[in-house]
């Protein structure tokens, strides 16, 4: 049972994306510190400083018991308090009510075990500190910095008054107003700074998100762009043509019939050029869309390996591949939570194949095939190729591409160019080269043109 439990923990963990994750260390993190604060600060202290009488031990138990509700209830405000400071939704007023009941009684409750001879005033002074510092991590999320300070500075004017009334000792009121200010020092800084640093992730997130839909648009621009350069002029002269050939035909002249001939040429040109530009936006160029991946991939903060080189490789294969490239990029940024990606490209027995591996899979890929894959499976399969996918050990994933390659085609990577331990790839002449750059540099020129138009393709 244990071990199922853990199990589904360890899923739940990998399914996180980095904010999630952040953020779920943050609330902890913040639960947990008022309770290490309260047991060093407050319970120690009074269990082991209290007098052993009737009086004394009633004010400490009491004081013990408002200390234990202020965790409780720090604990149950803290992610409430968090999306307050991160703008998923206002907390309300009434939600701190609680807190601020608890807060007095944490604060009068010191005093009146001084003023009963019945603990130390360094002491009291601790437990004044550990009250104060489970709301004031809540409350410095919750009002802007100005208004925590500025309440803070009069909560501590309060306490030294209540301390002189108490004590009379100048020392005293030093040592309570330095503990009361440091304790506001620190749950500010504590529940800012962190909350912060969680507000700023949060915004790369969006930021990541926002660019992969600028890309997506930029791609859908570019192909309307290329649609109305070659249709415009042709629909304006189509229309001339047939309004002329209308007037002619009115007035019953031979013409007509030579205006129409040329306003059919006209639509089947247009027709051939509108195939041709769907056809450019449908194929993929291999090196491309390696490139554009691997640039993807690296922006969205994934080490990327790229070993092998498309040249060499027949055109409707080099097309057939780009499309896996481009849908496996595409899993990699939307499942799960990777760190490393490798492609490797290769041809072995006659066959061009293209593995794709990642780490940071959740476990419940396998179970939910999507449509990308079994689209590539159809295109593939018109080729004669096959499209595997699936877990390669704990938290990997592996995607395998295999075309044949048509008799006389070269290969795409040679024995030298085939992917090392430690992951460069080689060249003809024995030298290691860089991983993902082709063998020459006016392919490399020619990847890093298309670059931009494969990052809009990776991201559709």
């Amino acid at each position: 049972m244990f071990r199922r439990i853990r199990g589904w923990q360890r899923r739940e963990w990998r399914e996180r994306s980095k904010a999630q994750r952040v953020e779920l260390q943050s609330v902890i993190t913040l639960c947990a510190t008022v309770w290490v604060f309260s047991l060093t600060w407050l319970a120690l202290p009074l269990i082991d400083g209290v007098r052993r009488q009737p009086l004394p031990l009633l004010v400490g138990g009491l004081l013990l018991a408002v200390g234990v509700a202020q965790c409780v209830v720090a604990n149950r405000l803290a992610r409430p308090a968090l999306d307050h400071y991160l703008g998923r939704g206002p907390l309300p007023a009434r939600a701190l009510r609680m807190s601020y009941a608890l807060l007095a009684a944490a604060l009068v409750l010191p005093l009146v075990l001084t003023a009963v001879r019945g603990v130390s005033l360094p002491t009291a002074q601790l437990a004044i500190g550990a009250g104060l510092l489970p709301f004031g991590l809540l409350y410095g999320l919750v009002v802007p910095v100005s208004v925590f300070l500025r309440r803070s500075a009069l909560l501590t004017a309060a306490l030294l008054a209540a301390t002189g009334l108490a004590s009379g000792s100048g020392l005293g009121l030093f040592s309570t107003g330095l503990l009361a200010l440091c304790a506001a020092g620190l749950s500010l800084l504590a529940a800012r700074c962190g909350a912060w640093t969680l507000a700023v992730l949060w915004e790369a997130e969006r930021a990541r998100g926002m660019e992969a839909r600028l890309a997506v648009a930029e791609e859908r621009l570019r192909f309307g762009r290329d649609l109305h350069d070659v249709m415009g002029r042709n629909l304006a002269v189509i229309a001339l043509k047939a309004e002329l050939a209308v007037q002619l035909g009115r007035r019953g002249q031979p013409q007509a019939v030579e205006q129409m001939i040329e306003v059919q040429r006209l639509a089947q040109e247009s027709q051939r050029e509108v195939r041709a530009v769907v056809r450019g936006y449908r194929e993929a160029d291999l090196s491309a869309e390696l490139a554009g991946a691997q640039g993807v991939l690296k922006a969205a903060g994934i080490d990327c390996a790229i070993t092998g080189d498309a040249d060499g490789l027949p055109a409707p294969v080099q097309s057939a591949l780009g499309w896996v490239v481009r849908e496996a990029a595409t899993n990699v940024l939307r499942h799960g939570d990777a760190r490393r990606c490798a492609v490797s490209l290769r041809v072995a027995d006659g066959r061009a194949v293209l593995t794709v591996e990642n780490d940071g899979a959740p476990a419940s890929a396998a179970d939910r095939p999507g449509s990308g894959l079994a689209g590539l499976r159809e295109r593939l399969s018109q080729l004669d190729g096959t499209l595997s996918a699936g877990p390669d050990g704990p938290g990997r994933f592996r995607l395998t591409a295999r075309v044949p390659l048509p008799p006389g085609a070269s290969g795409a990577v040679s024995e030298d160019d085939a992917p090392r331990a430690d992951g460069s790839a080689g060249t003809a002449d024995g030298l290691p080269r860089e991983n993902g750059a082709p063998s020459s540099r006016e392919r490399q020129s020619q990847a890093d043109a298309g670059g931009t138009r494969g990052r809009g393709k990776a991201a559709l």
